[in-house]
C-alpha cells in the first residue's frame, strides 16, 4: 500500500490532532484518503455509533468518502477494540481491519490511523503492531512530550524495528508547554528522524513531515 500508518507510544498522545494537520497539508499535493478502521468510545446518535476521531480525519481529508468506508468498525464501550467487540458479541479479526484499510485504496495515498499505542490490542489476539506489519506501510510514531518521553520513544522504535517496519519519523507532541529537551536528547540516542509538533509550529512541522514521507 502507498501511504503511512500513524501510531502512538501510548493512548492519549494526540495522534488525531497530529494526523489532522498532516492530512490537511498532504491533500494539497496528492490524492489522499484516510482509514481509521476501528474506533471505540463512540457517541450514539439516532441509534448509530458516531466515531469522533474518524469524523475529524475524514473532514480534514475532504475526499468525499462516506464515514462507513473510513471507519467501518465502531463500538460504544471505552476500551480496546478487542474488548469492545467481544463485549458486543462480535469478534473483530485482524483480517477485517486489513481489508478495511485496503478497500478503495488503489492508486491513492492512504493515511491509516491505528487505535491506541503500538502494542495496544486492536482485534482478536492482535495488536496495532500486527496491523502495521500486515499493511507494510512506513509508520509515524507519536509520543507525548513529557517526562519519560525518551524511554517511551525508544521502546516503540525498537518494537517497530523488531517487526522490520520502516519508521518515517517520531513526532514529539508538545500537548502542554514545557521546558524539557527531549527532542535533542532523543536525537543523540537514535537515527530515526525526530519532528517536533506544537500549536506554534504547525507549518514548519508539516514541511518537515512532507519531506520525510
Amino acid at each position: 500500500m502507498n501511504g503511512v500508518f500513524i501510531t502512538g507510544s501510548n493512548t492519549e498522545v494526540g495522534k488525531t490532532t497530529v494526523s489532522v494537520e498532516i492530512i490537511k497539508y498532504l491533500r494539497k499535493k496528492r490524492k489522499i484518503i484516510v482509514r481509521k478502521p476501528v474506533e471505540t468510545d463512540c457517541d450514539v446518535a439516532d441509534g448509530i455509533y458516531v466515531p469522533k476521531d474518524a469524523t475529524k480525519l475524514n473532514e480534514a481529508c475532504s475526499s468525499g468518502e462516506s464515514l462507513s468506508l473510513v471507519c467501518p468498525f465502531r463500538y460504544q464501550l471505552e476500551a480496546s477494540p478487542e474488548e469492545a467487540s467481544n463485549h458486543e458479541g462480535k469478534s473483530l479479526e485482524l483480517n477485517d481491519l486489513v481489508k478495511a484499510c485496503k478497500s478503495g485504496g488503489d492508486k491513492k495515498f492512504v493515511f491509516v490511523e491505528g487505535a491506541g499505542g503500538f502494542y495496544s490490542p486492536i482485534a482478536n489476539n492482535s495488536l496495532n503492531s500486527d496491523l502495521a506489519a500486515e499493511l507494510g506501510m512506513p509508520i509515524i510514531i507519536v509520543v507525548k512530550d513529557e517526562l519519560g518521553a525518551i524511554g517511551q520513544a525508544l521502546l516503540t522504535i525498537n518494537a517497530a524495528k523488531s517487526q522490520k517496519l520502516k519508521i518515517a519519523c517520531v513526532v514529539l507532541n508538545e500537548m502542554s508547554t514545557n521546558y524539557l529537551s527531549n527532542a535533542e536528547a532523543l536525537r543523540s540516542y537514535t537515527e530515526t528522524p525526530i519532528v517536533e509538533y506544537s500549536n506554534n509550529r504547525v507549518e514548519a512541522f508539516c514541511l518537515e513531515i512532507d519531506g520525510l514521507i
